[in-house]
């Protein structure tokens, strides 16, 4: 019995299984790594052929890096956001506004 043969008939599972996989999505399982491992290292060595010596300008360019990396919100997105901090400042200044007035009061009637 060849060593192949062997193998195929320890495990059938495995044999049905292997068979089961198409190996066209191994080879573009790969290429699409390959393709990623690529444009990172063109990414990483553009970046780092720019990068300046002096420490001042390098701050602001990693800086604009990362702010080019930021999920930015849409311009509704923020306008309703502005809308709930302004809304949740006010009923706070309102309630310790009142809980001052409260307290004023009590404070009248024991002097």
């Amino acid at each position: 019995m060849a060593t192949s043969d062997r193998k195929r008939t320890e495990n059938p599972q495995k044999a049905s299984e292997q068979s089961k996989k198409p190996a066209r999505d191994d080879k573009s399982k790969k290429r699409s790594a390959e393709t990623k491992r690529r444009a990172s290292s063109r990414r990483d060595a553009s970046r780092k052929g720019s990068k300046s010596r002096n420490a001042i300008l390098r701050y602001f360019q990693e800086t604009g890096d990362e702010l080019r990396k930021v999920a930015w919100p849409t311009r509704e997105q923020a306008i309703r956001l502005t809308v709930i901090v302004l809304g949740s400042t006010i009923a706070t200044a309102m309630f310790f506004g009142i809980l001052d007035w409260i307290f004023q009061r009590l404070a009248g009637f024991l002097i």
